[in-house]
């Protein structure tokens, strides 16, 4: 595939979404940025974000994790299943029930000032290193393949690249996201379709199912050795934590489901989003047996990320096959930054300047227009940072490993709120969030080296679980809540 291919490709594609983005954007305020005026349809909601949340990292990531893990990601596809369903019974009607367009917002209510504050932080930290993860990978595929050989410098892709998200989310917002998110998942799926498709038929596979559960890399399930990280009961309950807290309580995602009509439209949305984001990842998972394989029977030495893009531009799968593949990770990479962006503008807007509590509207809508530059050129900082001066790979892995570290004190604070009565001295809050994720990377460290034990993508729950403690430990006396309360 040639490069000036792949560069009509991308113009064609972002041509598609500021259209949608002019058709959206006519008559936007902040409410329609912030909440799309609450007219979103649900099945567009649900169908959108199987794109926001199957990032350019799980389209790239996931079909390489087959070959040295088998399809074991599936033990933690079916906790987010219980993950999704308290989502939906318990944190989407109280979000309903408060009117909120920030989640944080109840974080104030419930405990004070500092702990809202502290979570609307821990989640820009979060966010902004994921988003800027995410888009770091996209950006070193696209640049490979295309920039490179055009002489155009990696920093001039990545400007670029997010001038042209601003472009067509500065307007509309989250109203924009809604519908782009709904063609960038359309364009994932196809994608990940016309690949297998391709893969099945130049390797004559007459039943793709029948071939992958045959395949000795179709083991699902894992109860042998419980210290292993792909133990099954240690993955569920991940997937189970990570679901709630990387979809439940952060902004990004939850801001789609409070752009629906009401409770019983945005329930509709989980309910089916979890029904097709199982079906989705079990394909992903499966196209991962499909090239590990091939790569195998042709000889082809690519593994792990490198496995999917060398495959699909590079093998002998036809001229299809790479330019769905390319519009297929250009579309999962962008619909989780552009989302990413977006919840970056509303939560510094509303949890850290408080815009709303501002009279002026015209002065409601400037502030939120300078945010979300600010945030365009934040990301932009932050990806070549990654590039020019964390040049080592696995060093930019473990800084995103960290960011996860990060939403375990929410975690703690959410459950610490819905399931308890009891109320916390709120300046000790921050410091309780910060020591919380230096206990547990410090407690999997100890438990590694001494018995062997990782906790793998448990140490959300254990993150949670400290902060939850130390909760606990500084919670508010009788007295004190009584003379809050007379106060």
């Amino acid at each position: 595939m040639q490069p000036i291919h792949i560069l009509l490709l991308i113009v064609a594609y972002f041509s598609v979404l500021i259209f949608i983005s002019y058709l959206t954007g006519k008559k936007a305020d902040n409410k329609t940025f912030f909440k799309a005026n609450n007219s979103s349809p649900w099945y567009l909601v649900a169908f959108g974000m199987i794109g926001a949340s199957l990032s350019g990292v799980t389209f790239i990531s996931v079909p390489g994790w087959v070959e040295a893990q088998s399809m074991s990601y599936m033990q933690m596809v079916l906790g987010y299943v219980l993950g999704y369903a308290i989502i939906g019974l318990v944190l989407l009607p109280l979000y309903y029930r408060l009117n909120l367009t920030s989640i944080y917002t109840y974080l104030e209510d419930r405990f004070g000032r500092y702990t809202y504050k502290t979570g609307a932080s821990f989640f820009l930290l979060s966010r902004t290193i994921g988003a800027a993860f995410r888009l770091f990978l996209v950006a070193n595929v696209l640049q490979l393949l295309l920039f490179d050989e055009m002489g155009v410098p990696f920093w001039v892709t990545v400007t670029i690249t997010i001038l042209l998200i601003w472009l067509y989310t500065f307007k509309g917002g989250i109203k924009t996201i809604v519908w782009t998110d709904t063609l960038q998942t359309l364009f994932m799926l196809i994608a990940v379709g016309v690949c297998i498709y391709t893969i099945t038929d130049e390797m004559q596979i007459s039943n793709l199912f029948s071939y992958v559960a045959d395949s000795e890399l179709s083991k699902t399930f894992f109860f042998n050795d419980y210290k292993a990280g792909n133990y099954f009961w240690k993955q569920f309950f991940s997937g189970a934590f990570i679901a709630v807290v990387m979809t439940g309580l952060d902004q990004d995602m939850m801001q789609k489901n409070l752009t629906c009509r009401n409770l019983k439209d945005a329930q509709k949305n989980m309910f089916w989003f979890t029904i097709v984001l199982v079906i989705v990842n079990f394909f992903f998972l499966a196209l991962g047996v499909l090239l590990t394989d091939y790569a195998q029977r042709n000889g082809i030495d690519a593994h792990k990320d490198n496995l999917f893009p060398i495959i699909a531009t590079k093998g002998t799968l036809g001229i299809a096959t790479a330019i769905f593949f390319l519009l297929g990770l250009i579309a999962a990479a962008y619909s989780s930054a552009d989302s990413a962006l977006t919840s970056l503008t509303t939560s510094f807007s509303i949890d850290i300047l408080e815009v709303e509590k501002k009279k002026d509207k015209a002065e409601q809508e400037r502030i939120r227009k300078k945010i979300h530059i600010l945030f365009s050129f934040i990301l932009i900082a932050t990806i070549l940072i990654f590039r020019y001066w964390i040049k080592d790979s696995s060093v930019i892995a473990d800084i995103f490993k960290a960011a996860g570290y990060t939403y375990g004190p929410l975690l703690g604070l959410y459950a610490f709120g819905l399931f308890t009565k009891l109320n916390v001295k709120d300046k000790a809050v921050p410091f309780i969030c910060i020591v919380a994720p230096i206990l547990t990377f410090l407690t999997n460290h100890l438990t590694i080296e001494s018995f062997g034990f990782d906790f793998g993508f448990f140490v959300l729950v254990v993150n949670g679980f400290y902060t939850f403690i130390g909760l606990t430990i500084f919670k508010k006396s009788s007295y004190e809540n009584t003379a809050k309360t007379s106060g």
